[in-house]
């Protein structure tokens, strides 16, 4: 029996994900820092706790597929002059290194059965950028480039590699974002929320349980043709 680990598991997008491979049949082991929701509890920030994240998943069976979710956001972002060295160095070791870590450290297990799946969440803000999200937009856009590359070194052994670029997605994370912007700009949270439902055309921001419903699909056996491509979920709009 194979399985499916996925990152940042215990809330939002991550606990979608889980939710909706599950309903696929899939098995899935969840990985979170909180332990909540049934996660396993690991630090993904750290080579160590990468390690133990996939050894944890392989008590259950080999490695075939990979939803790398697990991030920080940008509620204690700011421009190139504000951000602090810690701070760009804190995102960067969890949006970035750590997905790097895990790919590494489970590709064995990946590229074994000729159908292996990997699935980065990256970000509108990865191809837009935003004021004063540089950690967050960088961390995203290099998501993007290592999935081009991962896809391309997969390819041989039936491996795929894909990216969702969700919008705004109403999280405990973006939950963290609006309450920093609403004391930045002395808004009420609810004006935050309010305003962003309003930049869609829709009215509305994204749903986790939408972009974990496209995240299932990249991760069957149906999406095999698929591979190296950014999926935006985002109700049509470029945000």
């Amino acid at each position: 029996m194979s399985v499916f680990l996925v990152t940042g598991a215990s809330t939002g997008i991550g606990l979608a994900a889980a939710r909706c491979l599950r309903a696929a049949g899939e098995t899935v082991v969840g990985i979170s820092r909180s332990g909540r929701e049934g996660t396993e509890v690991a630090d993904l920030s750290t080579e160590e706790g990468v390690r133990e994240a996939v050894a944890i998943a392989r008590r259950h069976g080999p490695i075939r597929g990979l939803v790398l979710n697990a991030a920080t956001g940008s509620a204690n972002d700011g421009t190139v002059a504000e951000l602090t060295p810690a701070d760009w160095r804190e995102t960067m070791a969890i949006n970035l290194d750590s997905p790097f870590l895990t790919l590494r450290e489970a590709w064995s297990d990946l590229i074994s059965d000729g159908a292996g799946r990997i699935v980065m969440v990256s970000s509108t803000a990865a191809t837009l950028g935003a004021p004063g999200m540089t950690a967050y937009s960088t961390s995203k856009a290099g998501l993007l480039g290592m999935m081009r590359v991962v896809a391309q070194d997969g390819a041989p052994h039936g491996l795929t590699c894909n990216a969702v670029l969700p919008g705004w997605v109403r999280t405990e994370m973006s939950e963290r974002s609006a309450a920093a912007t609403a004391a930045e700009t002395g808004q009420t949270v609810a004006e935050v929320w309010a305003d962003r439902n309003a930049g869609y055309a829709a009215g509305r921001v994204v749903e986790p349980e939408e972009v974990g419903d496209v995240i299932a699909f990249l991760c069957s056996r149906a999406a095999s043709g698929v591979s190296g491509e950014e999926i935006r979920v985002a109700l049509g709009d470029v945000w």
